[in-house]
């Protein structure tokens, strides 16, 4: 082994094992600042280093609803709906004051909708206590929806608190710093102490974001750039010649498949009956066509005689989506109808369609029956 690679090796372990100095945590995070500074991300949530040195400071507003947005979502996902959040509710009193469908609605096709119920009343919350969140990660957890990885986050990036923020990128980028054997369900304690070592007093919000533009744009699940990483030097993985190894996974199990069916009833203008979910559960209070009995645990019938009322079904196709713990298929059936609307349901003009809550499984299911009826339309 070449020299460089054994003093190479040797920091990662003293890091691994707890010994590394604090001088070469900060000679890392030296050279992940001067990296960020340069290549950073143009976030529409984000304060820049250099707005930063003039003076601007985040606003926790915006960094609490861009965190709870990326949970489990990509950020070019995110951006839309932020902007959108944003022209509608520029803070967190007005989102309070917005009527919690009207909420739902603008979170629809963002997915885990139990997020959204989350926000509402963690912006209530924050309200009635005077429009200010806490500072702390110990005070932001005692609001609704905010974990640990989100209080670290917030409170790094909206109040510069030193906090190790992990999220799957800094996973990535420490699994392969340090090697860790270690498979990561079983590897996030020993991730996380790791970036605490690394955390430093001064600009603790910038090293959260610059670890995870990092991991984003440089330390890729696939194809990592490791010549243009600010800290390859450091890199145990890059020994090993396979960087794309880590973090080391268990084999995944399969998703069991459910399956059901679906219903799009079509007035004579173009109007879809619709019914809301319960509040709580799969796609909480989100809107839907009416559907068999389908869960994440039983299937749902699949014929047309499962109907909430009699009609000229005709088969229109069969949809599939995958939830985060399972896969499902629906059947999906049309029939125009006339007549009263059955209890619980109501109808949804064309016009209106587009902006129901419905969740991505339900505009599909449309789309099956309708092409075209989920897409906005003038009035």
């Amino acid at each position: 082994m070449a020299p460089q690679d054994q003093t190479r090796k040797a920091a990662a372990d003293k890091a691994v094992s707890g010994d590394a100095s604090e001088s070469e945590s900060l000679d890392i995070s030296a050279r992940l600042f001067a990296w960020y500074d340069a290549h950073h991300r143009d976030l529409p949530w984000r304060v820049t280093p250099d707005a930063f040195s003039r003076g601007a400071r985040p606003d926790p507003y915006r960094i609490w609803l861009s965190e709870v947005m990326l949970q489990q979502t990509t950020v070019e996902a995110v951006k839309a709906y932020f902007r959108t959040f944003l022209e509608k509710w520029p803070s967190v009193e007005a989102l309070a004051a917005a009527p919690a469908e009207d909420v739902m609605k603008a979170w629809a096709g963002l997915g885990y909708y139990s997020r959204a119920r989350n926000l509402k009343a963690c912006a209530d919350l924050v309200a009635r206590q005077g429009g200010r969140f806490p500072d702390t990660e110990a005070g932001l957890r005692e609001l609704p929806g905010i974990g640990a990885y989100t209080a670290a986050a917030i409170a790094a990036i909206a109040f510069d608190r030193p906090a190790a923020v992990v999220d799957g990128n800094v996973e990535r980028v420490i699994s392969r710093l340090y090697s860790i054997e270690t498979p990561l369900s079983e590897a996030k304690p020993e991730i996380r102490a790791l970036v605490e070592k690394l955390v430093p007093q001064k600009r603790p919000g910038d090293f959260a974001q610059a670890m995870m533009d990092l991991g984003a744009t440089i330390c890729t699940p696939r194809r990592p750039r490791c010549m243009l990483c600010p800290v390859r030097e450091d890199c145990s993985a890059i020994l090993s010649g396979d960087p794309e190894r880590f973090p080391v996974r268990l084999p995944k199990d399969d998703k069991p498949l459910r399956r059901g069916a679906a219903f799009v009833a079509e007035r004579g203008d173009g109007a879809i009956l619709l019914r809301k979910r319960p509040d709580k559960g799969l796609l909480g209070g989100m809107t839907e066509v009416p559907t068999t009995a389908w869960t994440a645990r039983i299937d749902g019938a699949t014929t047309p005689d499962a109907a909430p009322f009699p009609a000229d079904w005709r088969r229109a196709g069969r949809i599939g989506h995958v939830f985060t713990h399972f896969a499902l298929e629906l059947e999906v059936f049309h029939a125009h109808i006339k007549g009263d609307v059955a209890d619980g349901h109501f109808w949804s003009l064309a016009h209106e369609i587009s902006g129901e809550a419905l969740p991505t499984v339900m505009k599909k299911v449309i789309e099956a029956a309708i092409p075209g009826a989920t897409k906005k339309r003038p009035h």
